[in-house]
């Protein structure tokens, strides 16, 4: 059954349906009275605007867009984007705003201009920065509002937010390091991006700071069939590290699995830590030590800040939750042979 009309609420408030678009719209023009009798009435009513007819009336697509530069086979299992897709979703839906996401892993580029030119967003959020990232430029240029999500930023790409990931992993080499661990490897995120950087630069400073070498370092691509391939390096080297810092947990729990079945006893023999401390890292045997960051809460604060942005409103202030290591059973005592 078909919601009510403007057509109902005005003959139902005993006004023109212009007096009611004044009314729901907030234009100025109607005695206070008499919209606060058209607004009553419309509640009575149960009317509310068509997406549609919302967008026309405020020459606005009410859509904000998410373009993700990431293969379809790491996105699929990839932690962060149901988290931060579900912080973003209870802000928009608050505020009448729909999500367009596209996967673009080869011209998110041409995405961006797309969605500029047939006018399908009001803004987007830029996620997996690179570090010589060019979307921020694009993104200004073209003239499309915009927030960068990533770890550490300074504003200096335009508005921004995010949580440092180098506390975390700092607080995982120091707990390794007070279990008596003196070779602690990394496997790490692509170089190419801002956040498997930062957190190999975090773990290289830790160890630094500790007198220890950081010359256990292998790249892969946060993938699990990259961890697990990074660790079976690591553990045929002559002397294999006795902890691995995986810069996140699918390549952790990959490596965690390899090991296993290499015979490799976890933790007594090699300790394992992973990042972003995902739902299933608890239940793991062993659990799997991890640092967690609350991704629904960047969702949210990117959401509420890009539109701020769309509607020329001055930011909000922001306090997020840092990142924080969750020690489980993962990780023990170096071993002593």
């Amino acid at each position: 059954m078909p919601g009510p009309t403007i057509k109902d609420v005005a003959r139902a408030a005993g006004v023109s349906k212009g007096a009611v678009s004044f009314a729901l719209n907030d234009r100025p023009g109607l005695a206070p009275e008499t919209r606060s009798r058209i607004l009553q009435v419309a509640a009575e009513l149960g009317w509310s605007p068509s997406q549609r007819a919302r967008a026309l009336s405020v020459s606005k697509a009410l859509a904000v867009g998410l373009v993700v530069a990431r293969a379809p086979d790491v996105l699929r299992a990839e932690a962060f984007f149901p988290s931060f897709i579900a912080g973003l979703e209870t802000v928009l839906s608050q505020h009448g705003h729909a999500l367009l996401l596209q996967v673009a892993e080869h011209d998110d580029a041409a995405a961006y201009r797309r969605l500029a030119r047939d006018g399908r967003v009001d803004g987007v959020f830029v996620t997996d920065l690179q570090v010589e990232d060019t979307r921020p430029d694009l993104l200004t240029d073209i003239g499309l509002p915009f927030v960068v999500i990533g770890p550490g930023l300074d504003g200096h790409l335009g508005p921004s937010l995010g949580v440092d990931d180098a506390p975390g992993i700092s607080a995982a080499v120091a707990h390794l390091v007070s279990l008596g661990h003196r070779r602690i490897a990394h496997v790490s995120g692509p170089q190419a991006m801002v956040h498997g950087r930062s957190r190999r630069t975090a773990w290289e400073r830790a160890l630094r700071d500790a007198g220890l070498p950081d010359a256990l370092c292998f790249e892969a691509d946060f993938s699990a069939e990259s961890g697990a391939a990074a660790t079976r390096h690591l553990l045929d080297l002559p002397e294999p590290p006795t902890a691995i810092v995986y810069a996140n947990d699918l390549m952790a729990m990959a490596g965690l699995s390899l090991a296993v079945s290499r015979g490799v006893d976890v933790p007594s023999r090699l300790s394992i830590t992973g990042y972003d401390d995902m739902e299933i890292a608890a239940h793991l045997q062993p659990s799997l030590t991890s640092i967690s960051t609350d991704v629904v809460a960047w969702g949210r604060a990117a959401a509420t800040r890009l539109l701020e942005l769309i509607n020329d409103l001055p930011p909000t202030p922001v306090d997020l939750p840092g990142a924080r290591l969750v020690v489980r059973a993962s990780t023990g005592p170096a071993p002593t042979t």
